[in-house]
């Protein structure tokens, strides 16, 4: 059935193929948020422990919202690892560390690439795409990434 949304038919494959690149990278950043959770070894083990846990569950949710408003306009979202990291554009790091600022800089780096990512999609969205809906919807998914950013940078000393 076609969407009935607020798009140029012409636009729907572009709006999707963007937000098909958005999940991939949430579903990696998801990943490695996970990774810190599972591995990440401090003095300070249960607050990071607890921070990771809340930011993971922060970004799959994110996850979910992006692959539903992908199938709202018809599409279908990648489901596969293989998928996902041929389309995301960030650097999966297979360290064998537990440090904890280790992990803390690697997700900084992560959400911080996501946000500049995202600000280049809201702007071509908006001005190429005409679709305000996915602009506002993308970059509500930025100030999210902000404030885990915010949260992680905090913990860090430089």
């Amino acid at each position: 059935m076609k969407a009935l949304i607020e798009i140029k038919s012409e636009n729907i494959v572009n709006v999707a193929n963007t937000l098909i690149g958005i999940l991939a990278d949430e579903f990696i950043l998801y990943v490695q948020t996970r990774k810190a959770f599972w591995n990440v070894e401090s003095l300070h083990f249960f607050y990071l422990h607890e921070l990771c846990e809340d930011q993971y569950t922060m970004i799959g949710r994110v996850v979910d919202d992006v692959a539903e408003r992908i199938g709202a306009m018809g599409h279908y979202a990648p489901t596969t690892l293989r998928e996902y990291l041929q389309l995301t554009h960030l650097i999966e790091r297979s360290n064998q560390t537990k440090d904890d600022t280790v992990f803390l800089r690697d997700l900084l780096n992560s959400h911080e690439s996501i946000i500049t990512n995202l600000g280049k999609h809201i702007d071509d969205v908006d001005q190429k795409l005409h679709d305000a809906g996915t602009r506002d919807f993308i970059t509500g998914i930025m100030m999210t990434h902000e404030k885990m950013a915010w949260i992680l940078r905090s913990h860090l000393d430089d």
